[in-house]
């Protein structure tokens, strides 16, 4: 299999999903806010919701491929078992006692059992014994040692395939650094990846990023050479330039149009207030991106018109009257079309925080989204597009959608 995406809605072949374990059982009211979720989801159910997610994927011909079978897989492998260790428990983190005791611990575990306590963390109580230590005598036996990861639900932010590459993101919140590391593990170490001939843009948990941090909810494929990016919460102009510059030595792509967004946990990434649903449309939350600022990225001294250009290094930066005007000059078309979230203010505003603009195309025109959203639904079937629905009772509170929750591995240009 050769991996690569081509496109935000051409025909998606294979998918990343990871389906909710150990680590969703772990979210608590106590410790749901700094593992930055707003609810506590009842996990048995986000489940079974997210089963018949895989189930409407696999049923339109997408290989799906989990996150926490490949990792036990690729810890099978020594070397792969202990770079992931050495990157996942260490003094930083826990503190000379603590870590060894959790290493101590690891080290026992097979890799199915390993890849489930590095995803659901691990409590004082599971350790064979505690050294002493001051952060060992300051924890109770329930106290969580090493963190759950329930924010892998989410594998869109974590690795994110551009054309021909991929980008190992450096997050942008303590609660998820840690999910580079498995990514990364498993596109380094797995035979049906590091047999594959593909680039690494960006990232990797080997370099500290500093304030050039990126999710791949921020970053869209849109085609014809050109990239997408937002820049709110969690991606910074810092990521930006450096996954361009990259991006253009190595001829991978033409164009990058960076996008403001309001630094909200509301718009926390491009994809909750747009998506990209068939080759000239786009569906939005009005308010938020119409009107936005927007530059256009470019190599060399390239004239793309419009205001005067401010040049960077290699880089031709460029700010662009409009979003959609822009998109549509980078997709060599007269005009995109633009539909918002459907239903009065108010229920736009109820249906953009449930998810009803994270859509994901699973080819032009065809789209999953949640079934509650049925506003922005009816509006979009009504305007010729087919929107197959999928329950999301308990998974919608993870503030996440059918895009944030896949991460396209191979997918068509259109």
């Amino acid at each position: 299999m050769t991996f690569h995406v081509d496109s935000e809605v051409g025909r998606l072949r294979a998918v990343l999903l990871h389906r909710p374990g150990l680590e969703l059982n772990r979210l608590t009211p106590s410790n749901c806010n700094e593992l930055l979720f707003d609810d506590v989801l009842w996990a048995k159910r986000a489940r079974q919701e997210h089963d018949a997610f895989a189930d409407v994927l696999r049923d339109r011909g997408v290989e799906v491929l989990y996150l926490h079978e490949l990792l036990a897989e690729t810890l099978t492998d020594p070397k792969a078992r202990a770079w992931v260790l050495e990157h996942s428990v260490h003094e930083r983190l826990l503190g000379p006692a603590l870590a060894a005791d959790v290493l101590h611990l690891l080290d026992d575990l097979d890799a199915p059992e390993l890849a489930r306590s590095l995803l659901g963390g691990i409590t004082r109580s599971q350790l064979h014994s505690t050294s002493p230590g001051l952060a060992s005598a300051m924890l109770e036996p329930a106290d969580l040692v090493l963190g759950p990861l329930p924010n892998h639900l989410f594998t869109r932010d974590t690795s994110c395939w551009i054309y021909g590459g991929v980008s190992l993101n450096p997050m942008a919140k303590l609660a998820r650094k840690r999910e580079t590391v498995h990514l990364e593990a498993i596109y380094r170490f797995l035979p049906r990846f590091a047999s594959s001939d593909f680039n690494v843009w960006f990232g990797g948990v080997e370099i500290d990023w500093s304030r050039a941090t990126l999710e791949g909810g921020d970053v869209l494929v849109i085609g014809n050479g050109a990239v997408l990016i937002g820049m709110g919460e969690r991606s910074t102009p810092y990521a930006v330039e450096l996954l361009a510059q990259r991006l253009f030595a190595c001829g991978a792509a033409r164009e990058v149009l960076a996008v403001e967004l309001p630094r909200e946990r509301s718009y926390m990434h491009l994809d909750t207030v747009m998506t990209m649903i068939d080759r000239d449309a786009f569906l939005m939350y009005p308010g938020v991106v119409d009107g936005a600022r927007t530059w256009s990225i470019t190599p060399g001294a390239v004239d793309v018109g419009g205001s005067p250009s401010l040049v960077g290094s290699d880089l031709v930066v460029t700010a662009m009257p409009s979003l959609f005007d822009a998109l549509a000059r980078a997709l060599d078309l007269d005009a995109v079309r633009v539909f918002t979230t459907g239903g009065d203010s108010m229920e736009a505003d109820r249906e953009q925080w449930d998810d009803g603009n994270n859509l994901l195309a699973i080819e032009p025109g065809v789209l999953i989204a949640y079934d509650r959203n049925v506003d922005t639904n009816t509006k979009l079937r009504k305007a010729g597009f087919e929107v197959i629905t999928v329950e999301g009772f308990e998974l919608s509170r993870g503030r996440g959608g059918a895009r944030c929750m896949s991460c396209p591995l191979v997918r068509d240009a259109v």
